[in-house]
């Protein structure tokens, strides 16, 4: 009787087992299923990697001119806008030179005013030589009609023929003397002249160093790595600050080479930093990818040709944009570490551009110097000393 009542018990266990293993085995298998649809779905065709930072433009202030430096008005962190003064330097050598050169446009005014003048005095002087010749003629003429009576004799007559020769030698050169003095002329107005015309640049020239005395920001953005000072003499074109615009921020991934096969322009990424961590995550796309990797493109390359040559896996770097709205609410600074997700989902653009930017990457005008005051000023000096 114990015997079987250990046997049934025996067949329970068994039961009670092989529910518990297929138990087991359906999670088991619910489990890969998920697994492998999660892997279908969401990991298949995406590429990874931690090697990514944030980039920026950097915009490298400088000087146009010599000159020392009299005011810095921004340091750095400081948010600055396009067009705003970030140094002012001594101008006063600068204002010393505009009232310079627009003396001399005064003067070359009044000197090429005096060749308009000469102009008429030299065309009156034809008139009267022109007066005088005929008289000449037509004496000569009526003593001619009197040959060979005692009313007049040869000398008068020779007397006659020898003022209408020197009449005809006064009329060409009154009239060599216009034809020079209109070669100067040309035809052209008064502020065509050539002379004008070069001493209206000088001001201009002038004008424009005068201006550069106030260096702008050519964008909006935070200063960085501010290295001028007051009373500090500068060169032309030496560096005092850098710009950041903030809106102006990208990711460069460096994926490996064998991670690039079904990498595509468009394709969409997504951007976690260390900055803000999983809290944030930046929505991207592929923007372009490097025609060369960072070996190729360093000053002193690897020179894999010797035999001590030993392969390593090289990193492309694909720049990829983010969504302007999230960089906006979420500012990056340059050189902060990411990790990218790169799905490969989408492979129908191109690795490489195709097409031509329509529109320039970057402008602007903040630097365009207004010329308007100056030639208004050359207008008014020109008509105040022509007169």
């Amino acid at each position: 009787m114990t015997d079987r009542f250990n046997d049934v018990k025996n067949v329970k266990n068994n039961i009670q087992k092989r529910k518990i293993m297929l138990l087991a085995l359906l999670i088991v298998m619910i489990i890969a299923a998920g697994l492998a649809s999660w892997w279908y779905y969401s990991l298949r065709g995406t590429q990874n990697t931690d090697d990514a930072y944030v980039m920026g433009n950097q915009i490298t202030v400088s000087s146009q001119i010599a000159g020392s430096v009299v005011t810095v008005h921004y340091t750095d962190t400081d948010l600055v806008h396009q067009g705003e003064v970030l140094v002012t330097l001594d101008d006063s050598d600068e204002k010393l030179s505009y009232s310079k050169a627009a003396g001399y446009l005064a003067n070359v005014v009044r000197t090429v005013k005096q060749v308009y003048i000469a102009d008429e005095e030299y065309s009156a002087n034809i008139q009267q030589a022109n007066i005088a010749l005929q008289q000449a003629h037509a004496d000569y003429q009526r003593r001619v009609q009197l040959r060979g009576s005692a009313a007049i004799s040869k000398e008068d007559l020779q007397h006659a023929k020898d003022a209408v020769s020197s009449s005809k030698a006064a009329l060409d050169v009154a009239t060599q003397k216009y034809r020079g003095n209109r070669a100067l002329i040309q035809g052209d107005s008064l502020e065509k002249q050539p002379e004008i015309l070069q001493a209206s640049e000088a001001l201009r020239e002038a004008w424009i160093a005068l201006q550069r005395t106030k260096i702008r920001s050519p964008a909006t953005g935070y200063i960085a790595q501010r290295n001028v000072q007051v009373g500090e003499t500068l060169s032309a074109g030496q560096p005092l600050l850098s710009i950041v615009p903030a809106s102006q921020i990208w990711i460069d991934a460096n994926f490996k080479e064998t991670q690039l096969s079904g990498v595509r322009i468009g394709q969409k990424v997504q951007v976690v930093t260390d900055l803000y961590g999983n809290d944030v995550i930046f929505d991207g796309k592929v923007d372009g990818i490097s025609m060369g990797t960072g070996g190729a493109f360093s000053l002193l390359r690897a020179q894999n040709a010797t035999g001590n040559w030993i392969k390593v896996v090289q990193r492309l770097p694909v720049r990829i944009t983010l969504d302007a709205g999230q960089v906006a609410e979420h500012p990056l600074r340059i050189g902060l570490s990411a990790n990218v997700t790169l799905k490969e989902g989408d492979e129908s653009g191109q690795s490489l551009a195709s097409t031509q930017r329509i529109k320039p990457a970057y402008h602007s005008s903040a630097l365009v110097i207004d010329m308007s005051p100056v030639n208004s000023e050359i207008t008014r000096i020109i008509h105040a000393n022509a007169k």
